[in-house]
């Protein structure tokens, strides 16, 4: 700046002189470079040599020169005024938000638009005060932004938070109990896994056994066979594939032997759907030997837990509900009322050996048969007397027309196996 004000000055002079020179002295206007302003004292006229500049040429570059810096001094004047007018309307926003007015409506400040002093020190310097002054408010006008924010929203927030917790909380409850469900199914699972897998080894077992002993051929005859359960169990059993038809009356014949105490258990039983107990022969604990037909219960004056084979005969019709027991060809007892005019209903399971709580399963160890079970038959009427007694006393082979004692209709499992039987002599030799 000082060096354009040495050129002003310069330029004055000179236009002096052409106004009115005084007479025998000659200015010559020389433009000063910035150098010379730090020296305190114009520097002395030179006199004129040949190729130097002549008067006018030099005053034309310093007024060009001049003109340049007038221009570039506005430019950054522009420039200057251009920012301050942006900072302006961004606290006009912000203090328009804060206080609730309208943006671009700006209080009482101080107005930063104003004419700037022309001293560059001067300017700069304002424009630094000018600067910090809307920087400050700026930092005072967010901060009270954010302290308002976060007081207004502090009760949503915390609802927030005390959701999200909760519904964590009730997420790992449940991710707990579903690892508790799936740890039980998954000892069930085992349990049974492993349950059936035994049970399919000894069967594969006592079958390989059986053959050897066999030489791998089949019975004698189709009904020459016992089915032995020698523990007291809930999974040794046999299983009669057919099922039973309905029925006004039966007679149930059976060999047995059986040395357990207390009580022989279940030789056998019959469930339907609905009807777990439809038929069923049991001895239990140191009850007497019972009969139930339809969970309708009549004792037997039976006696056969001394290890000897026993021919067992039962009869019953649903007229009266009249039964009869027979031990060895002989009737030991008989009675009424016995589920009187209850037809036997059909499409059930039949199990020799385990007391069925559901049609086929949930048997009760303390209920097994321990023993050997041979000719087991059903026949879909009541036998005579005589029928009984020469089945008896082997005097007549005679198949029940309902269930059969055969091979092929006999299943066992858990352990349970099929053995050659004594011949029916040998049985009689026993008792």
């Amino acid at each position: 700046m000082l060096a354009l004000l040495a050129a002003g000055l310069a330029l004055a002079v000179a236009a002096g002189a052409q106004d009115g020179p005084a007479p025998g002295n000659r200015f010559v206007c020389t433009a000063l470079p910035p150098e010379a302003a730090h020296a305190g004292c114009p520097l002395p006229a030179m006199p004129m040599q040949g190729g130097a500049l002549s008067p006018e040429e030099e005053l034309r570059a310093a007024v060009l020169q001049l003109r340049e810096t007038v221009v570039q001094q506005k430019e950054t004047l522009g420039a200057q005024r251009e920012a301050i007018r942006e900072l302006t309307a961004k606290l006009a926003r912000c203090e328009g938000l804060a206080g609730g007015k309208a943006p671009g409506k700006v209080g009482t400040g101080k107005d930063t638009m104003g004419d700037l002093p022309r001293d560059p020190g001067h300017v700069v310097e304002q424009l630094s005060r000018s600067l910090q002054t809307l920087k400050d408010r700026l930092e005072s006008l967010e901060h009270q932004l954010r302290v308002n924010v976060s007081t207004a929203a502090l009760p949503g927030d915390f609802r927030e938070v005390l959701q999200r917790r909760l519904g964590e909380l009730e997420r790992q409850l449940l991710r707990k109990v579903a690892e508790l469900e799936d740890e039980k199914s998954l000892l069930h699972n085992e349990t049974s896994a492993h349950r059936q897998k035994t049970e399919s080894a000894l069967n594969a077992l006592l079958q390989r056994v059986t053959e050897l002993e066999r030489g791998n051929s089949a019975f004698k005859s189709p009904d020459a066979f016992k089915v032995s359960l020698p523990l007291r169990t809930n999974y040794l059993y046999g299983k009669i594939k057919k099922t039973l038809p309905e029925l006004y009356a039966f007679t149930i014949c059976l060999w047995l032997r059986s040395s357990a105490s207390p009580g022989i258990g279940t030789p056998f039983s019959y469930a339907v759907p609905g009807q777990a107990n439809e038929i069923v022969l049991i001895e239990w604990g140191n009850n007497p030997i019972e009969l139930l037909i339809n969970d309708k219960v009549a004792q037997l004056p039976l006696f056969i837990s001394d290890g000897k084979w026993h021919h067992i005969c039962v009869t019953w019709t649903t007229r009266d509900g009249m039964w009869e027991a027979f031990q060895d060809g002989e009737k030991l007892g008989t009675g009424e009322n016995l589920a009187p005019w209850h037809p036997i209903k059909p499409g059930g399971v039949l199990i020799l050996g385990q007391e069925q709580d559901t049609v086929g399963g949930r048997f009760d160890a303390t209920q097994a048969f321990v023993g050997e079970l041979s000719q087991f038959n059903i026949w879909d009427r009541v036998l005579r007397v005589q029928e009984i007694i020469n089945i008896a006393n082997c005097s007549t082979n005679m198949p029940g027309n309902v269930i059969p004692w055969v091979d092929n209709n006999v299943d066992v499992f858990g352990g349970a196996s099929k053995w050659p039987v004594e011949t029916c002599e040998e049985r009689l030799l026993d008792l």
